[in-house]
Formats: C-alpha cells, structure tokens, sequence
C-alpha cells in the first residue's frame, strides 16, 4: 500500500522544502542587487505565467497518476513519450549529483562558523583552498548525501514528513531572526532602499524581464518533477490549487527574507555604495562563502550571525536534495524494487556521479551550466504533455479545479497554446546568446564549461539514449505495475 503524508501541513511542508533552496539564498539577492527593487516586478509577475501553472500540471499529474515522472509520462501521452519523462529525471538527477557537493559546502562552513574560527581567516585563501582540495568536499558531498538518503530510506511520513515539518519552520525562523538583526545595522536603511526601491524604466530593458523569468523558474522548481513526485503522497481530496499557490507564495516569501539578510547587510558593512555593489557581483560562491563572512568578521556578533547563516543554507540545500532524491527513488520503485533497494542504489549513483563536481570547479559549473539549462527543456516537456493530452481535456479532467473552471479553463489555453512556449523561446535563445557572448571563439567547444556547444552535445547524447531506451523503459514499468 503507497504512503501518504499524514497532514496537509505535512505535504506543504514537504513542498517548501523541495521549492527552497540555495538558490534563494544566495542567487535571489545576487540578482535582486543587480537590479533593486525593479527585479521584484518581473520576478512577480512570471510566477503567475511559468511557475505556478506547471507546478499546477505537476501536481495534478502526479496526484491523478499516483506514479514517478516516467510513468507519468507514459500514461498521459503515451508509450511513445516516455523519453521525456526520463530526460526531466535525468536532468534533475544531474543537478543532484552536484547539488548534493553544495549541501556539503554548507554543513562545512557551519560547523566552520560553530567553532568560530569562521572569523579568524583569509576568506578568499581558504574557500579557493577547500574548493580545490580533494578530501574534504568529497567528504562532506559523502556526508550530506548520507544525511538526506536517511530520510528517503525512513519513508514519507517517519522520514520526510517528520523532516520537513520541523526543520522548514526552522529554516524561517532562521531567516526572519538573521533579517530582523541585518536590518537593525548601523547604515542597513540604504540597502532596505535599494532593495525595495522602483525605477520604472528599468523594465524598459529585456534583461531585467529574462533574469525574472529565470529566477522564477529555477527558484520555485517548476518543470522538475519535484511537486509531482510528492504529489504521489497526497490525499485524495487535496486541493491542488491551494497547495501550489501555498507553495509558490512560500518559496517567494522565503526569498524576500532572504533579500533582507544579505543586501541591507551588505550595504550596512562596505565602505560605499560601490563597493556594495562589487560584493554582490561576485556570484553565488564567492557572495556566500567569501563576501558574506568578510562582512560578518566586521561584527562583535558576527560569530552568532554566520553560524544562523549557514545553518539556514545548509537546512534550504537539505529539504532541497532530499526531494530530488525522492524522486530518483520513486524511479526504481516504479520499476519494481524496494524503497530500501531504491534508496541505496539511488545512494551509490548519486556519490558516485558527484565525484568529478566534488573534486573538480570546473566539471561543476560546467554541470551546473548545462542542467540549469536543462530545467527549461524539461519545463517545456510539461508543456508538451498538457498539449498532446488537450488543454480543455486536461483542465477538466486532470486538474479538475473545484472552483471557477470556466476562467481556469481560457487562462490555460492562453498560457499553453502562446506564453510557455514563448517564455521558453525567449529564456533558451537569451541564455544561448549570453553564452556565445562569452566565448566567440570557442562557443561550440565541448569541453569549455560555458559554451553552446557542451550544452547541446550533452542534452542531445541524453536525449537520444532516452529515445533508444523507451521501449525498455516501457517494459521495466510495465514489470514494475505487475
């Protein structure tokens, strides 16, 4: 008999841990600090056109279905299309591989920041030193992935549901206290200004209006096969629209705070405003692991601040892989083996496929690059499949809204016959375009990290084992449902 979350506070629960990540932490702030208080309209705005309806399809699916992302394919669009069902889990797989390496990233630096001797060093010399050595990130990619397996082994009510309704009020509890003590800095009000302040021509730039898109995309995990795979668990009379409004919301509100961590914190401890600016600029390792406990090593109480900080990373990292690895799991329990059987074989994949980004800066971002990407193309999978099964048929019968289905019907069809697909063109061509920008004379390279051509080679060498393997992947869930 399949489990289910005991409690709706469970599910959401589950589902903010799956939608808060990294990503919020340190990505929102770097692109928020890019742009101020502009960005958040954007932001807004595409969570409504991208984000929660395919989290809505997702859930609807999943729940209808009461299988994996590959079965799920297969029911709704046929034997045919499985093969997108395994590029959304291999794609989200790969992100694990080395999301699982930033999970130990972050449980290194707390326990860093908890002996304090976060404070007491070169900040830039150290993280450029355990980011090349070769022990201590496979550790603690070793360690994290241990962790977060135990949880996936214990079940969805004693292991995930039990995680996810203590530790994700924790992570906001967390943030809110790191907010509350940021903006209460000596010089926080100019970054509170930035942060929340609109310039209106601004939106005049098509960048802004991208980078919202993709931060929406990525942030809330949209066209993963996370929400669905959770989904699975629901009960019967679930509401979907609430839940993944909830969800949507959560994970929003989530990066808000976390805005109001680092920026007003930023500002308050830099020497100007520029120099505020170049801090934010750095990315998302050099803003957490370099900028962020320079600035932190200013404070008399810098020592309470850094360790909340990285606590709340290392917690968001956590429910994050967790889901992902959940959902690899529910793949070899759809094909027939064990929850226990699935876990240790999704265990020993999952370290092993994330040696090279644990050893390796170089493999990761190219992995990171190449994935991140991926999510658009998996998010336009779910696109497809609302497609091929008919909005009309879909709205009616698989999200069956309880309220309102005439209006939920006509924002569908405006939203998958003509936004997604241009949401996806636009996202696709602008991240293409960045990447040729940056390498001109090796943009078809396969082994630069950032380059069209790497991208393409591996989502297309993906993509055709998945084709190659449909029939088997039919067979093997064909077996796995006997």
């Amino acid at each position: 008999m399949r489990e289910s979350f005991s409690s709706r506070f469970g599910l959401i629960a589950a589902a903010l841990g799956m939608a808060i990540g990294a990503g919020n932490i340190w990505r929102f702030p770097r692109i928020a600090g890019e742009y101020g208080g502009s960005f958040l309209i954007p932001w807004m705005i595409f969570l409504f056109l991208w984000s929660i309806p395919l989290l809505l399809v997702e859930f609807s699916v999943g729940k209808k279905t009461g299988n994996g992302v590959l079965s799920a394919f297969k029911k709704t669009m046929g034997k045919n299309y499985t093969w997108m069902g395994f590029f959304v889990v291999f794609c989200t797989s790969a992100i694990m591989f080395y999301y699982s390496v930033v999970c130990g990233w972050s449980l290194k630096y707390f326990l860093l920041a908890v002996s304090d001797n976060l404070l007491e060093i070169n900040h830039e010399q150290y993280w450029n030193s355990y980011a090349s050595s070769f022990y201590q990130p496979l550790f603690f990619h070793f360690i994290s992935l241990i962790i977060a397996c135990l949880f996936i082994y214990l079940g969805i009510v004693k292991g995930i549901e039990r995680f996810s309704k203590i530790i994700i009020p924790l992570l906001y509890l967390l943030l809110i206290i790191s907010a509350i003590n940021a903006v209460n800095l000596s010089g926080s009000e100019t970054g509170l200004s930035f942060l929340f302040s609109f310039d209106l021509a601004q939106l005049t730039d098509y960048k802004i209006w991208l980078d919202g898109l993709s931060q929406s995309a990525w942030s809330t995990g949209a066209g993963w096969g996370l929400i669905l795979t959770y989904a699975i668990y629901s009960k019967k009379n679930e509401p979907v629209t609430g839940n993944v409004v909830f969800t949507a919301f959560g994970n929003n509100f989530a990066s808000i705070v976390a805005g109001l961590v680092i920026i007003p914190t930023v500002f308050a401890l830099s020497m100007n405003t520029q120099a505020a600016h170049d801090i934010l600029g750095q990315g998302n390792q050099g803003l957490a692991f370099i900028a962020i406990p320079q600035l932190f090593s200013q404070m008399s109480t810098g020592g309470i601040y850094s360790t909340l900080f990285f606590l709340a990373l290392f917690f968001a990292a956590l429910s994050s892989l967790i889901s992902m690895l959940e959902l690899a799991s529910r793949t070899f329990i759809d094909f027939g083996l064990t929850r226990r059987k699935a876990v240790i074989v999704v265990f020993l994949a999952s370290f092993g496929f994330g040696l090279p980004s644990a050893i390796s800066m170089q493999f990761f971002d190219n992995q990171d690059w190449v994935w991140g990407l991926g999510l658009m193309v998996s998010g336009f999978f779910f696109t497809l499949l609302v497609l091929k099964v008919g909005v009309t048929n879909f709205v009616e019968k698989w999200y069956s809204p309880r309220k309102f289905k005439k209006f939920a019907l006509i924002t569908f069809k405006i939203l998958f016959y003509v936004l997604l697909p241009l949401e996806f063109v636009a996202m696709l061509s602008w991240w293409f375009y960045q990447s040729v920008s940056w390498l001109p004379d090796s943009s078809w390279s396969i082994t630069e990290s950032f380059s069209l051509g790497t991208t393409l080679f591996q989502w297309a060498f993906i993509i055709i084992i998945a084709i190659l393997l449909n029939k088997k992947l039919n067979g093997w869930l064909e077996k796995g449902e006997n």
